[in-house]
């Protein structure tokens, strides 16, 4: 075998193991996913009974073992990803490809940390994939259109939460002021955090005013926390209303792994490569 028949061969196995582990177009592809998902669930099914104490006492050795063997699984899976991208840095720290290296480094990690191997349940994240199995393309375009509306509202977001956090600082003070370290507020950070649980209608309750101007500063804030809330979730309300996005399909692109391209697309329209 010459070294172009040997070249060719290679990217012969890596494009059919992109079409296996990347597309959920193909049967399997979608068997792929479907095995992925079902052993996702079971992966967090099992970190999720370990933190049981009864259920560790009985049956540890076996949870333990079983958190190794979907461990080396992933960690298998993830080696494959890298290698039959065409671009591996842009897949590793892609979204899916952090999310799927934190999926296998707190077992590791628990060899040196006791108990970091509980962050497992960080797998969850990777079940969003389901999306793309389930054909739920609908519901991956209001996804994008939501983060698009999120990220286009940024400015007045920010701009929100110092109004926000300059108004708790202003009441916290006032109410330290007030009502003094004999009825709890012990510290203006301690107000300050007052402040916030009152301002979102939280109320947990462990400090309150108890002099009748706190109490009369504490009903404004409360009045004021209800037309507060709403202000962020106009803001992104009108962006959602300008947002406009052609439906994506679930093609991913062979070079550097990145989905959301439109149907009728030939070239990746994040690195140019053809579809």
């Amino acid at each position: 075998m010459n070294v172009a028949d040997k070249n060719e061969s290679n990217h012969g196995w890596r494009e059919i193991l992109f079409e296996v582990i990347f597309e959920a177009d193909t049967p399997a592809g979608k068997w792929f996913d479907i095995v992925l998902i079902i052993s996702i669930l079971l992966s967090v099914a099992t970190v999720m009974l370990d933190s049981v104490r009864s259920i560790r006492a009985t049956y540890g050795p076996f949870l333990y073992a079983a958190e190794w063997f979907f461990t080396i699984l992933f960690t298998v899976e993830y080696v494959l990803r890298l290698v039959c991208i065409g671009r591996p840095i842009r897949y590793a720290v892609s979204f899916f490809g952090i999310v799927d290296l934190l999926a296998i480094l707190p077992t590791y990690m628990s060899l040196l940390f006791f108990g970091s191997r509980h962050l497992l349940v960080v797998r969850i994240l990777r079940i969003l994939r389901v999306f793309r199995v389930m054909k739920l393309g609908h519901h991956t375009k209001e996804a994008r259109v939501l983060r698009k509306a999120l990220y286009a509202s940024r400015r007045r977001i920010l701009v929100f939460l110092f109004v926000v956090f300059t108004v708790v600082v202003i009441v916290g003070a006032l109410v330290y002021v007030i009502e003094g370290e004999e009825n709890g507020f012990t510290s203006i950070p301690r107000s300050v955090y007052w402040a916030i649980v009152t301002l979102t209608t939280v109320g947990y309750g462990d400090i309150s005013p108890k002099t009748s101007a706190g109490q009369f500063l504490a009903a404004i804030v409360m009045i004021l926390g209800y037309s507060i809330i709403a202000v962020p979730t106009g803001i992104v309300t009108a962006e959602l209303s300008q947002a406009r996005m052609r439906e994506p399909t679930c093609q991913a692109c062979p070079n550097c792994s990145a989905e959301g391209h439109e149907r009728d697309a030939e070239y990746c329209k994040f690195c140019g490569t053809k579809l």
